[in-house]
């Protein structure tokens, strides 16, 4: 789950990198560089976002399932 989330938000990030890169006028290889340093940086925090979000989907689950145990 991390990593399709770290993934989306990375290439969701360098595509608009690159749209608002042009619309400003700068040089194709200002645009590209700039595009990619934020999807890299974009990856890592969806990475860390992904792994939150799985933590807490399994603590979630975790708790339900002791709920279950207990009403049994």
């Amino acid at each position: 789950m991390g990593n399709r989330i770290a993934a989306t938000l990375a290439l969701v990030a360098f595509a608009m990198c690159l749209l608002v890169g042009t619309q400003a006028g700068n040089t194709f290889a200002t645009t590209i560089q700039r595009a990619l340093v934020a999807m890299g940086g974009t990856y890592v925090i969806g990475l860390v976002v992904g792994a939150m979000g799985q933590r807490m989907i399994d603590e979630i689950l975790k708790a339900e399932e002791q709920k279950l145990k207990d009403v049994k």
